[in-house]
């Protein structure tokens, strides 16, 4: 009798003490924007994700504002151990629930990608898809030749948006 109610307290013990941990210490889903400087000395934001695909290949995401475009919103998708090989032009296909964007392909119109051998990069411009958003929606990604399906949780997309509205804000 005393053996279980000492079983019984300490799994009260247990589920408070890590209830506690959790309510201190919660996880969080919201990645820091990072802010670096450009090659001519601009100070850009960005955000920068690894996510995986649905055949849990890695990938990295980088949403930024290109200075020399006027503050264009690109999205660059970099593919690990040679798991991104595409023609370029190719459109980066967005879902969302029932809606659907094509996002052009502008990676020819980088110097140092056109010339890299590795075809390890792809850049799209989200402008498109950040002008038709009106909130922070999970978004399913495929890009013929690297992935079918690369899923966009809504924390990435609230970055995206932010960094969106603060450089909208910075060109007034």
């Amino acid at each position: 009798m005393i053996r279980q109610f000492l079983k019984s307290l300490l799994k009260v013990f247990i589920f408070f003490f890590f209830a506690i941990v959790c309510f201190i210490n919660p996880i969080s889903t919201e990645a820091i924007l990072e802010t670096y400087q450009d090659n001519d000395g601009t100070k850009v934001q960005r955000s920068l994700e690894s996510l995986r695909d649905l055949d849990y290949q890695t990938w990295q995401l980088s949403a930024y504002p290109k200075p020399a475009n006027n503050g264009q919103m690109v999205l660059r998708i970099v593919g690990f151990k040679g798991s991104l090989r595409i023609d370029h032009p190719t459109e980066l296909e967005v879902f969302s629930g029932i809606k659907a964007w094509k996002l052009e392909d502008i990676t020819l119109s980088n110097p140092k990608l056109t010339n890299d051998y590795r075809d390890a990069v792809a850049e799209f411009s989200l402008e498109t898809l950040l002008e038709d958003l009106s909130n922070n929606r999970p978004l399913r990604l495929s890009l013929d030749g690297g992935f079918a399906e690369l899923p966009v949780p809504p924390y990435v997309v609230n970055e995206w948006r932010s960094i969106n509205s603060n450089s909208l804000k910075d060109e007034n």
